[in-house]
């Protein structure tokens, strides 16, 4: 990935108008603990333009969309149990 690639994803995750994220959000060791600050983020945001859970769940999936083959398989399992906690929190049903 060059250069201006990864600067383009880490500018939009640090300056997103969608969300404030806490910081170390998606470092975090807990799915439940990513989950819940994504889930406070979006509920306190004034910028976002889609619904609290349409804005979390987009910013984490962007996450791991970008950090693509960066992350480790124990991350990537981590992020991706993180968004069926999501779900939960939001009380949507998480898939199966």
């Amino acid at each position: 990935m060059s250069g201006k690639q990864e600067k383009w994803s880490q500018e939009v995750t640090d300056k997103s108008d969608a969300l404030d994220l806490e910081d170390g959000v998606f470092t975090r060791d807990d799915p439940a603990g990513i989950a819940a600050s994504l889930k406070r983020s979006a509920e306190k945001s004034g910028k976002k333009k889609a619904s609290p859970y349409a804005s979390a769940m987009s910013m984490l999936t962007f996450h791991i969309n970008r950090a693509g083959s960066n992350l480790s398989k124990k991350d990537r399992e981590k992020l991706e149990a993180a968004k069926d906690e999501l779900r939960k929190q939001f009380g949507r049903e998480p898939k199966g």
